[in-house]
């Protein structure tokens, strides 16, 4: 198998879990359902197959001090600072020149820091194919998952079947075309026509190939990229990258590159994921009592009387319910959050309010 390089991306803000989730301690800081941390258990998962000295993190530089404390050992010779964040496009690019230095022709395996899975053994089994199948193809490969229900929550992947070719019968498919977070209606659709995955933003390809497409999709990204590779290792490195970023825009590699290339191949893979993009997912993945709720504070700081099918998630604070269903109730020490738990993807809109108002203890 050629060299692999793993780049964990870091540096979101996770804001569907406010009140938990803030500017320095994101959601992939945060033990969800564990008694770890998300990210990790992203390096933990990875590590079989790829080795902590060939992982990059990158991050944003506001969250530095909690990345050091959440990851002690982590190599901090193998973590990049973004000085602002600018989406996944740049954060990409910005990896590929590191990896690049150590050889032009590695496979790159780009992961998210805050996604949960269940099943390592076949997670890692994917990830082999598709090392194995960009380093040879030359494609750019994105992890489709084997949608178990309608989500409105995930993006699609419309993949070409073609059992005969050696890549289909290995589950790796040309992707036909990408779609948005569908309503449930639409939802419906994709998942009774059998061609419709979900979209795990984990990617695989060799980062001379990413590098080529970002140039032919994103040119201005691209040269902007060339000058900080032109200062990796020098006096005014971080000069440099303060600057180009500051050029660049915000723009995801999937609008940027995947919806545009003709290289872009999906695996097909089932190996119990979810991003974890809302407070409702994690109800839906935790175990519940007898009634339907889950409780991840002390019990004791927890009263509930008649009270059905709730996620509460406390802290020092009594939590008293009583005769309600359906709801998220997180409470932090300056902040409650109080939701339907239909209405868990709208918990941004309570950050974007607080960015309105300049509400910035609260983020």
């Amino acid at each position: 198998m050629t060299k692999a390089f793993a780049v964990i991306m870091a540096g979101g803000v996770g804001s569907r879990f406010w009140p938990k989730s803030r500017a320095r301690k994101p959601k992939q800081f945060l033990n969800i359902l564990s008694s770890k941390s998300l990210i990790e258990q992203t390096i933990e998962r990875i590590n079989p197959l790829i080795p902590e000295k060939d992982i990059l993190i990158v991050s944003n530089k506001n969250q530095t001090a909690e990345l050091v404390q959440v990851l002690p050992k982590f190599p901090i010779q193998n973590i990049i600072l973004e000085p602002q964040s600018k989406n996944t496009a740049p954060c990409i690019g910005l990896a590929s020149l590191f990896i690049k230095r150590q050889q032009p022709d590695a496979v790159m395996v780009v992961l998210p820091s805050d996604h949960l899975i269940k099943d390592t053994e076949k997670f890692l089994d994917t990830l082999k194919i598709g090392i194995e199948s960009a380093y040879e193809t030359k494609g750019l490969i994105t992890i489709g998952i084997q949608p178990t229900y309608p989500s409105t929550g995930y993006g699609y992947i419309q993949f070409v079947e073609d059992e005969e070719s050696e890549l289909g019968s290995k589950g790796v498919y040309k992707v036909k075309t990408f779609a948005e977070k569908p309503n449930l209606e639409t939802a419906k659709k994709f998942i009774e026509s059998g061609d419709f995955l979900w979209n795990s933003g984990m990617f695989i390809w060799r980062v001379d190939v990413i590098l080529e497409e970002i140039k032919t999709y994103l040119p201005d990204i691209y040269e902007e990229l060339m000058k900080i590779d032109e200062a990796i290792g020098k006096d005014d490195f971080k000069n440099v990258l303060e600057q180009s970023y500051g050029r660049m825009k915000a723009i995801s590699i999937d609008y940027g590159v995947m919806e545009k290339t003709n290289r872009a191949y999906v695996i097909k893979a089932s190996f119990g994921w979810s991003d974890v993009g809302s407070w409702e997912e994690v109800y839906n993945l935790a175990p519940k009592d007898e009634n339907g709720n889950y409780v991840s504070s002390n019990p004791d700081s927890v009263i509930l009387f008649d009270v059905k099918n709730c996620l509460v998630e406390g802290n020092k604070t009594l939590i008293a319910m009583i005769g309600v269903e359906d709801l998220i109730v997180v409470s932090t020490e300056d902040a409650i959050l109080i939701c339907k738990r239909d209405r868990a993807q709208d918990v941004r809109n309570v950050v974007n309010y607080l960015k309105r108002k300049n509400m910035e203890k609260y983020l």
